[in-house]
């Protein structure tokens, strides 16, 4: 063997060990993951973040990544880096309205491998809905949420079961001076407007958008009577003018101030109203909504769940982050301290959950009676045409009939475009 060849062999020796011991390095570097979430959210689950990481040295490293505040500035920032091609994300905790959008994509990978019925089970009953597409699980719930009604318990002996008598029990402690206003609500033009008539529409007996049929029901009696509530609540100045403009922080507000008998809003709001600096703390009740005689009375589901994009090099990862932030101690202690309402069934019978807060039961409930939104990847546009008519009857640019008439028709339009009815 010449000199050269010498040479030669042990380069390739010395790159050759490189080689490995740098496959070697890398094999024990953490799968990195990165998942989405709203600020809110990233902010409140810190902690277990640097849990997971603790007891996963080593294996995996999770990384959140703070999107914006509001809900639809975070999914177009999800939806922006899917059309550029390879997302940064694995994983996006996602709104419940979004999972057809995003599963009929192809966006989300099903969840099915990692999910067993026992799982499913352990499930209160509204936290199972908004979870699958076209029998495929593609979300796992983080929290539950749900449309609620507030009433002060120092005004009133019990809260009001019908629209009626929301109405008189309203006017009357009006008449009384004992607050100015009767009941505040969300009445902005966005999606909190579509949840809290989607609760009146079934409280009358009506269905938005009849699941498996798709037949639109936004101009039947009892559409036309849910929306005419609404415009009564603000005529009969039982609810503020201003409440046009109101959505779930100004409501709360209000409320809080001692300024209105009765509220529509989420789980986190009684956590708001029982602080130390809250003029109402301990006098104020929580119920479902009001529903007409003979018909049931419905929340709206809200929740955020994670989903983990088909995209990701490293799912198997990714499902075990989703694991462990949903996991019975991620829900407990997201309970205890930021007071999201749990999805596991066994938490709203926990001693200590009940200790500190006497509503749990009053969720459990609202859990059994939640209502989802259509299931449709057009549910964007569909709620957009809902919200925009129904803003112009409570401003009073639009009769009733008409505005319904025209939600029917322009929602039927978008399906029918879309090859859905």
């Amino acid at each position: 063997m010449n000199r050269r060849t010498g040479w030669g062999l042990a380069l390739f020796l010395v790159l050759t060990s490189l080689a490995v011991l740098t496959s070697w390095a890398l094999s024990l570097r953490p799968i990195r993951i990165n998942v989405l979430m709203p600020a809110s959210f990233a902010d409140q689950t810190t902690e277990l973040v640097r849990k997971f990481n603790a007891d996963h040295t080593g294996k995996i490293n999770l990384r959140v990544t703070r999107g914006p505040l509001e809900t639809e500035a975070v999914s177009d920032l999800a939806i922006s880096s899917l059309l550029l091609g390879k997302s940064p994300f694995d994983a996006l905790l996602i709104d419940v309205t979004w999972l057809p959008k995003y599963a009929a994509a192809g966006w989300l990978a099903p969840l099915d491998p990692w999910i067993d019925q026992q799982a499913i089970d352990s499930l209160a009953p509204g936290a199972q809905l908004g979870n699958s597409y076209k029998d495929q699980i593609y979300r796992w719930p983080l929290v539950a949420d749900m449309g609620l009604l507030y009433w002060r318990t120092d005004l009133m002996k019990e809260p009001p079961k019908t629209p009626q008598e929301l109405l008189e029990i309203s006017q009357r402690i009006q008449q009384e001076g004992r607050v100015p206003y009767g009941y505040v609500w969300q009445g902005r033009q966005y999606e909190g407007l579509s949840c809290v008539f989607l609760e009146v529409l079934d409280g009358f007996g009506g269905k938005w958008l009849t699941p498996g049929t798709d037949i639109v029901g936004l101009n039947s009696p009892a559409s036309q009577k849910a929306a005419s509530w609404l415009r009564k609540l603000i005529s009969s100045g039982v609810s503020p003018k201003a409440v046009i403009n109101y959505a779930e922080n100004e409501t709360l507000q209000l409320f809080k101030s001692g300024d209105a008998a009765l509220m529509r809003n989420w789980p986190y709001a009684w956590g708001e109203v029982q602080k130390t600096n809250s003029p109402i703390k301990g006098k104020v009740g929580v119920t479902t909504m009001v529903a007409a005689p003979g018909h049931k009375s419905t929340a709206t589901l809200g929740s955020w769940g994670f989903s983990i994009l088909k995209g990701s090099s490293n799912p198997d990862a990714a499902a075990e982050v989703i694991a462990f932030l949903t996991s019975t101690y991620a829900q407990k202690q997201l309970f205890l301290k930021n007071s999201y309402t749990p999805t596991k069934a066994e938490l709203f019978n926990d001693p200590e959950l009940l200790a500190k807060s006497t509503i749990l039961p009053i969720l459990a409930e609202a859990l059994q009676s939640t209502e989802q939104r259509p299931q449709t990847p057009l549910y964007a546009q569909i709620s957009d045409v809902l919200q925009r008519q129904l803003s112009s009857i409570l401003t009073g640019k639009s009769n009733v009939n008409t505005a319904m008439d025209r939600a029917q028709r322009n929602t039927e339009q978008i399906l029918l475009a879309a090859g859905e009815t």
